[in-house]
């Protein structure tokens, strides 16, 4: 699948849905996926630094050693999402949901978690230094 062809600059992926797609190794840099239905897809070292993923369903997704740095994901489903070793630095998690979330060895520095949903999170060798946890 030609992932650059999903950027913003040739078109706007919110809205579409993507689920249980093969996304391995996908380049979406700061590509407009708010609203996205990313369920149980496959974003294993994807890039998606500085994308838009408000409101976005990554529920179940593989987001394994995934590039999520500065990203939206304001209200976000990451409900069962595997995110260990992703990179998290400094993105915006404002009232995601994050129940039963595998966020082993992640990045979450300087991550904004207020009001979000870490019931069930495994949050082993997570790296939380100045993330906002209220």
């Amino acid at each position: 699948m030609d992932t650059k062809a999903n950027r913003t600059d040739r078109g706007e992926p919110g809205g579409r849905n993507l689920s249980r797609a093969n996304l391995f190794r996908a380049d979406f840099r700061g590509a407009n996926l708010s609203g996205a239905e990313l369920f149980q897809a496959n974003l294993f070292q994807a890039d998606l630094s500085g994308a838009d993923l408000r409101g976005a369903n990554l529920s179940g997704a593989n987001l394994a050693e995934a590039l999520l740095s500065g990203a939206d994901l304001y209200r976000a489903n990451l409900s069962g999402a595997n995110l260990p070793g992703a990179n998290l630095s400094g993105a915006t998690l404002e009232l995601a949901n994050l129940r039963g979330c595998n966020l082993h060895r992640a990045n979450l520095t300087g991550a904004n978690l207020e009001q979000a949903d870490l019931t069930g999170a495994l949050l082993k060798g997570a790296n939380l230094r100045n993330a906002i946890l209220r």
